[in-house]
């Protein structure tokens, strides 16, 4: 077996599968993108094993784990053999778990690694990349503006987009998480978001969309929170109408007990007479009435959250609002203009 420092077991674990040994529910938190759950013990055993840690020390806890795992030995080979090329293993602290489970899957014959230090060292390891400084140019605008599509068409010009809300599985209102599949962890976020800008030029700008700190029901890092509002900021103001057209081009097919709930959860901010009036055009179905009261809430808080910034945004006015055509302008734009000798956002 040979044990690897994070970034070469990041570089190793791209060609080859990678095996969680943790417990399901420790895997379930959080854990390496596209790690296998292999776990050595259940939760339940695992809670014998360190109760007996601490009570009667580390030999009686050794024997029980022996104990439990034994029965288990041959599965685990047959489960490994599964697995094609090298095996990239790891645990909480890259100690008794994965190299007890790497000296068994060598020993079938397997090539093995095992990350040092283990997933908190993985977890350090991208907090520390995620703050150490990124080239981030912010597009901000109010509710409805098309953003999100903006960043994906500067993804498919060649730009670095980190969408936050892609990875998040929500689009940040309280209706955002309508159509979504279900959040990742906010420690999972975190993993995705680091998978993600690893393999980014960190000389080049990386796009990302304005966001509160919190997206649904999962939390931006505060390293990377920070910068987000100490960058170059882009703002669009598209007209109104557009807007509401394209909201109810996002909201209006989807069912109507959802968007209810939806209105429900900020009936104490909207206010009581503005939540009946919603609701009760949202049960005739007349959602454009819908969505103008509701985006005159948005747009409230949008300017709020806007008038608390520290650093100024550059209004960008496009020829067209389409986000194909704003795109291309837009990159024209921040490249001759807005980025003219500038470096990185501190």
């Amino acid at each position: 077996m040979t044990t690897l420092k994070v970034d070469a077991f990041i570089s190793k674990m791209k060609e080859n599968p990678v095996l969680d040994i943790r417990t399901p529910a420790e895997y379930q938190q959080g854990h390496l993108p596209n790690a296998h759950s292999f776990p050595l013990f259940s939760d339940e055993e695992r809670v014998v094993v360190g109760t007996l840690y601490k009570q009667q020390g580390k030999d009686s806890a050794v024997l029980k784990g022996l104990e439990l795992v034994g029965p288990k030995l041959k599965s685990f080979v047959l489960q490994a053999r599964k697995q094609k090329g090298a095996l990239c293993l790891y645990c909480w602290r890259g100690g008794m778990r994965s190299h007890s489970m790497a000296w068994l899957l060598e020993t079938a014959g397997r090539e093995v690694y095992i990350l040092e230090g283990g997933y908190k060292a993985y977890r350090t390891y991208c907090r520390e990349l995620i703050a150490s400084g990124l080239k981030l140019i912010m597009l901000s605008g109010p509710t409805g503006s098309g953003k999100t599509e903006i960043l994906h068409q500067l993804s498919a010009l060649g730009e670095q987009v980190l969408d936050l809300e892609g990875l998040a599985n929500h689009r940040g209102s309280s209706f955002g998480g309508i159509g979504q599949p279900i959040q990742p962890s906010t420690e999972q976020f975190t993993n995705l978001i680091f998978e993600k800008m690893e393999g980014f030029d960190r000389i080049r700008p990386i796009w990302v969309e304005g966001e509160s700190q919190t997206i649904g029901k999962v939390s931006i890092l505060n390293e990377l929170f920070f910068q987000m509002n100490n960058c170059p900021t882009i703002r669009i103001d598209p007209p109104r109408e557009e807007r509401v057209k394209r909201l109810l081009r996002d909201y209006a097919g989807f069912p109507v007990e959802e968007l209810r709930l939806s209105i429900e959860k900020i009936s104490k901010r909207l206010g009581g007479k503005d939540t009946q009036d919603t609701l009760e055009a949202l049960s005739v179905g007349d959602f454009q009435k819908v969505v103008e009261l509701t985006l005159d809430y948005y747009d409230k808080g949008y300017e709020f959250s806007m008038a608390r910034r520290e650093t100024e945004m550059t209004p960008f006015v496009p020829t067209s609002y389409d986000p194909e055509t704003m795109a291309p302008e837009l990159l024209e734009f921040v490249y001759t203009r807005l980025l003219t000798g500038a470096t990185k956002c501190d």
